[in-house]
Formats: C-alpha cells, structure tokens, sequence
C-alpha cells in the first residue's frame, strides 16, 4: 500500500448546486463537498474529548493526538482502538482508546487539549514554559537542499483526492530528506491532518526507519501545529502560508527549522537556517 496516497472515500460527499457564469445561464450540477463530522474519542470507555473532522484515519487521528498532547509517550500505551459497536452496527463517529493499565492519570485526562488549543486562555509566555516540559529540544542536524524544499507542495497536490474535489480540505505530509512522501493526510482540520500524520508514524514506526525530514503542511504555521511536529522531532516543518510570532518562537526555542510561504522556487526561512542546504544531497 501506498501511504502517501491512501485515502479514504468517506471524506467527500455530493451536494446540489446552482452554478453561476457572468454572460451564461446558471446550471444545476452537484458539486464535491468535504465532509465534516464530529468524532468522539473515549479513553477505556469514558467520554474524552469530540472533535470534529473528516472521516478516515480515524485511528491515526486518536493515536496522533495523544501523541502531540503527551497523554502517551510510546505506542505501547495504546492496548486497542476500536469504533464503539451498537449490536451489529458499528458507530464510526465514536472511537474509544484503551490504554495500558496505569495510562493515563486523572489530570491528564482532564487537561482535554491541553494548553496550545487556541482560545484558551493562556499567555504565550506560560505557553512556552509549559510545554518547555513536556518536550526535548530536537537534536538532528540533518539538512535538505533548497530545491527540494520548493518540490514539497507541488508533491502534496498530486495527492490530495480529496482537495482536487472538494477544495475544501487542508493536508499534511511527512517527507524524507529527498523529498519523498512518507505519508499524507487531508482533513477538514489543519491540525487533524497533522494529527493523522503523526498517528499513522507512531503506529508504523517499527516499519518506517529513521524520523522524517520534513513536516509539510498546506495551511499556515499555527502555534499548535509547530508544538505538534515537535513532539514527533522533525527537524523541518514547511508551511505554504505565514507562521505566527508564536510559532516562531516555539521553533527558535525548540532548534527547529521553520519554513513559511513556500511557493514554487522560493520561501522564508524563520528559525535555524544551516538545514536548508543550498547545494543537493548526493
């Protein structure tokens, strides 16, 4: 199976729609719309969280999750995850997580998502300093050449299904340093793309090898989903629009490479330039 272009049909439903041209009749068509749906996450049967999402990956999703919010720190935690059963029928929009004896404590369970989900109340400083703790800084000094860096998105958007239909859905994709897609994930949610990417790794590392080089996503850099990739340790995140001042700050302080508003043969680099090389790997 091709991980980078796997998807899911579930994603993407068809709604009736009049279309509008200046200087021609409207037409009646159906068009490609995502799907949004809620999805609500149990842990060893007790109501977690619910967010909503595009179906698929569903347990990539769960698993991505609380990787990036520390409610796990190795997919060993993780015992089953399984849709919730009504008799015979299967409920797809409730997934429960059994996690390992001992795993996790009360105040984890509590914190929900944690402080980097946006609204919360919490000033940057304190955001910083909390998650300072909870993370290492990223060690790898491995490099990409510049070239490929500018290949990234156009890699991407030969495989989004999903996007080429409906235009209405973010994605996500880990990459290695020669700019081959590992994995790609599409999702109402920027951040549940993220979510899924990182989820399908864990769930898979025995397979994959060393770390991905690269984090692309198609969205901007949002605090939360620089936190998200550093929890997974990639050295690179590149995102097709701006980063916010937080997010800059994160990666600065975390020695990660952030890329922004990467387009076809040019972006800025934000934080620890030396990873982009300018001649190619050989």
């Amino acid at each position: 199976m091709n991980h980078a272009s796997d998807h899911e049909p579930t994603s993407v439903t068809y709604r009736p729609v009049t279309k509008y041209v200046e200087h021609e009749e409207c037409s009646e068509l159906k068009d490609a719309v995502a799907i949004e749906a809620p999805l609500e996450i149990r842990l060893n049967g007790k109501a977690w969280m619910v967010t909503m999402r595009s179906p698929g990956f569903d347990h990539d999703l769960a698993a991505g999750f609380l990787w990036s919010e520390k409610i796990i720190h190795h997919v060993s935690d993780i015992l089953e995850i399984a849709h919730c059963e009504r008799g015979e029928a299967v409920e797809s929009n409730i997934l429960n997580v059994f996690l390992r004896p001992g795993m996790p404590q009360e105040d984890q369970i509590d914190r929900r998502r944690g402080i980097s989900h946006g609204g919360c109340g919490l000033c940057g400083k304190t955001a910083m300093e909390s998650i300072q703790k909870q993370f290492e800084p990223i060690l790898s000094e491995d490099g990409v050449d510049a070239p490929t860096i500018c290949s990234l998105l156009d890699s991407m958007h030969s495989l989004q299904n999903a996007f080429m239909k409906t235009g209405g859905v973010h994605a996500a994709a880990l990459f290695d340093a020669h700019g081959q897609c590992l994995v790609l994930r599409e999702d109402i949610g920027r951040h549940n793309a993220v979510d899924k990417v990182i989820g399908h790794h864990i769930r898979n590392s025995a397979t994959h090898g060393r770390l991905p080089a690269v984090l692309a996503v198609s969205s901007r850099a949002s605090f939360e989903i620089v936190q998200k990739s550093i929890s997974l340790g990639v050295p690179i995140i590149a995102c097709a629009s701006a980063p916010s001042s937080l997010a800059v700050d994160l990666a600065q302080a975390f020695n990660q490479t952030l890329v922004g508003f990467l387009r076809e043969g040019r972006f800025n680099v934000y934080t620890h330039p030396s990873r982009i090389l300018t001649r190619p790997l050989k």
